[in-house]
């Protein structure tokens, strides 16, 4: 008898010790978003892993398989050793708060929230704290507890996993986050560190559902994070970059308590990806108190055509005088003004663009990886940043680009937020270049109107590469690059730089809208934009910046977009065509009011160099096609 019931004990610790001990469940209030937490055990090792599930026809969907949790100080370690000590009640979270440029004015979001206590085996706490929204999941770290002296918080065990043969669009690691976003099913990469930079878009297989994975609200207690599939070519490990000081070690140094940034995942279908805000909802609401001084516009832009033509005034003149024709806000005047020539110096250029009503803005290099190009080193301390931006208030400039971050690190961190704050003191719209990817800064710092970390038009004067790829890049990234936000691709460009591109002319002016930035710079050269018909030269003098509303119509990464953004009382609707050869792209009207409706339509020609254009009657739920030349596209406004 005694043997059988040890007999019976061990085979039952022996079912225990593998199987899962614990388990969470967490809803989105909409019900179409769960998230299950599990805590299991195995060889006297325990682990912690969460799914994600999307409902589609009243049935889950998985979206994501087990994927590790954990993380690791130098001085203690939080992963295969976790105990669960107590689960929270459920909060509601509600967020309601207006955006001055992006998708939507008004954003609005839901989510049910729970935090878990866990201790390690030193008895040390760690809380998680998740977020189930209505179209995503978030979650973050918490050491909850006090300590005046820092600790070094070196890794994650985070890891997203992917099933085989997944299709995925991430774009290779870059410091200036300029890479393309190719797809792959294999999760292999040319690159042997096989390292991938946020955000990271993936569909479920054989189901119409997407995640795209991603972070936000990062501080100056935090780096920026990457993805890492060494290891493993379908499971991507949450990376930190090593730190400035010592690069033989990652992450951060920190006081506690601490948190984490928000590890996001957006989830649905394509249209819940794209129309999302769930970046800026889990980002900390705006720090600044007034914010009337802040505008998004139009701004006309000497770089592309011209390389080093900001330091030749009687060039910046003509910008000016083009954002004067083009209705245009602002002209940016970029690298080298500080050895400006030609009849004036930078003063003179910044006083004839106050005399003609455009608003100057400037470049900067942030001094912290390039020698050249200039000006360099004058925002690197508070000090010099107080001095420099005293006198761009003093000559009347309302804005600065500012270039050539060094990283991803927790100091460079620090460094984007104190530009933008100090940038914020002076009423000065920010502009960051050769830059990390947006992480929810435009919610908290409102004057941060657009970033770079884009492979884009400007890469038509570095190499010709973007010729051929141009047009699937370009319907590309509304699905991964643009939708964490605004996006300064240079874009709209009809005659050539350094090397040509064979997008069609209306594919080019479609960008206006398929492309969202707060400040959006139009890159061609004056001529371009003066010989334009009357219908397409009509469109860029008004077209807005800043929008209302954002729909997703129709798309497939790296095949088509038609995206259509509302300002207004006005709808603004524009496609792309992502392939080589022609195709036909179908508007459905089902977003519009009741009523007639008047659409002026603008679309590919005879030729990819040429304009046709037409006033087409729709009224709700009315089908539109438009026939599209390779590489083409087109755009229009509802009237």
């Amino acid at each position: 008898m005694k043997i059988s019931i040890r007999h019976i004990v061990f085979c039952l610790v022996s079912v225990l010790s593998s199987s899962t001990i614990q388990a969470q469940e967490i809803i989105s209030p909409n019900g179409k978003v769960k998230v299950v937490l599990n805590l299991s055990e195995k060889n006297a090792v325990r682990s912690l892993f969460f799914k994600a599930f999307y409902k589609l026809e009243n049935k889950f969907v998985e979206v994501l398989p087990d994927s590790k949790l954990g993380i690791n100080r130098v001085d203690e370690q939080f992963v295969d050793n976790l105990n669960l000590i107590s689960t929270s009640k459920s909060i509601s979270i509600h967020d309601k708060y207006e955006m001055v440029c992006g998708k939507r004015h008004e954003c609005e979001n839901s989510g049910t929230e729970k935090t878990f206590s866990f201790q390690n085996s030193n008895h040390q706490p760690l809380d998680i704290v998740f977020r189930v929204y209505n179209d995503g999941i978030a979650f973050r770290y918490v050491f909850p507890n006090q300590s005046d002296s820092k600790v070094s918080i070196i890794s994650e065990a985070t890891t997203y996993v992917l099933p085989d043969s997944t299709s995925r669009w991430i774009q290779p690691y870059d410091l200036s986050y300029e890479k393309f976003y190719p797809l792959s099913k294999t999760g292999l990469s040319i690159h042997k560190d096989q390292e991938w930079g946020f955000p990271a878009l993936y569909k479920v297989n054989n189901q119409p559902v997407w995640g795209l994975i991603s972070e936000a609200d990062l501080t100056g207690n935090n780096c920026a994070a990457k993805l890492s599939n060494l290891k493993n070519a379908n499971e991507y490990q949450v990376t930190y970059p090593y730190a400035s000081d010592n690069f033989k070690q990652r992450g951060v140094k920190t006081a506690l308590p601490w948190n984490s940034q928000w590890h996001t995942i957006i989830i649905g279908k394509l249209s819940d990806i794209v129309e999302s805000t769930l970046i800026t909802d889990v980002s900390e609401p705006s720090q600044l108190k007034d914010i009337d001084w802040i505008k998004p516009g139009a701004v006309s832009w000497i770089y592309w055509a011209n390389n080093h033509g900001s330091k030749d005034y009687q060039k910046v003149v003509e910008y000016v005088d083009l954002a004067v024709e083009m209705h245009w806000p602002y002209v940016l005047i970029d690298w080298e003004w500080d050895v400006m020539g030609n009849g004036g110096n930078i003063t003179d250029a910044v006083n004839y663009a106050k005399s003609k009503g455009i608003k100057p803005m400037m470049w900067y290099n942030s001094g912290t990886s390039w020698l050249d190009p200039t000006p360099n080193d004058r925002l690197l301390t508070a000090e010099k940043r107080a001095k420099e931006f005293s006198w761009l208030n003093k000559i009347g400039v309302c804005g600065i680009k500012v270039d050539f971050f060094a990283g991803d690190q927790q100091d460079m961190m620090d460094y984007y937020i104190d530009i933008l704050k100090d940038a914020a003191k002076y009423h000065l719209l920010v502009n960051f270049h050769g830059a990390t990817v947006p992480r929810g800064w435009a919610r908290t710092y409102p004057n941060l109107m657009t970033t770079e970390a884009v492979y884009g038009a400007e890469w038509y004067n570095n190499d010709q590469v973007l010729t051929d790829k141009a047009a699937g890049h370009n319907t590309t990234l509304p699905f991964t690059r643009n939708v964490i936000g605004s996006m300064d691709y240079t874009p709209v460009t009809f005659s050539n730089s350094q090397h040509p591109h064979i997008t069609s002319y209306a594919h080019e002016l479609a960008l206006s809208v398929v492309f969202e930035s707060g400040l959006q710079h139009f890159a061609d050269r004056p001529s371009a934009y003066k010989s334009l018909p009357a219908e397409p030269k009509d469109f860029l003098k008004q077209v807005p910046t800043a929008w209302d509303g954002t729909k997703l119509i129709d798309g497939y990464p790296g095949e088509k977009v038609i995206v259509a953004r509302k300002k207004g009382n006005r709808w603004y609707i524009a496609g792309l065509n992502g392939k080589d050869i022609a195709q036909t792209l179908t508007v459905k009207f089902d977003f519009l009011d009741k009523g007639n409706h008047s659409f002026q339509l603008i679309k590919d020609g005879k030729d990819d160099r040429s304009f046709s254009s037409e006033i087409v009657k729709v009224k709700k739920g009315n089908i539109l096609k438009i026939e599209c030349l390779p590489r083409g596209g087109f755009v229009g406004v509802m009237k």
